[in-house]
């Protein structure tokens, strides 16, 4: 799981970088660093996430499902390389997807993995 942690938080602050040329990228941001923090908690530190900790954590996989929901790409195919290459709405849910799954391998790891100890 550290492994996993570590790929997550990297990608995720490596997400959160490129935003600095789009215009809502502060937003966009913001919603990558979310998951990051959360993946190098556990990864560094898991016995804080516990308590209110964990229950954030479990409110920002709700908001991000819903999130995921409201940016769902209405456009066909998004998922191939030349739709979100070059449509806005179709990275911004794919981006929604990919925080959301993040969070939760997060909330699941530290759900299984026991709140208060270290998971290997």
């Amino acid at each position: 799981m550290r492994v996993l942690y570590l790929v997550i938080a990297a990608l995720m602050f490596l997400f959160a970088a490129v935003q600095y040329n789009d215009p809502d990228g502060p937003l966009w941001a913001l919603i990558y660093i979310v998951p990051a923090v959360f993946a190098l908690l556990a990864l560094i530190r898991p016995s804080l996430i516990t308590g209110t900790c964990f229950k954030f954590l479990g409110a920002c996989v709700v908001l991000a499902a819903a999130a995921t929901f409201y940016y769902w790409p209405t456009e066909p195919d998004f998922w191939r390389q030349e739709v979100w290459w070059n449509s806005e709405t179709a990275r911004e849910g794919l981006g929604m997807m990919v925080v959301l799954v993040s969070l939760l391998v997060v909330f699941i790891g530290r759900l299984f993995g026991g709140r208060g100890k270290r998971s290997a």
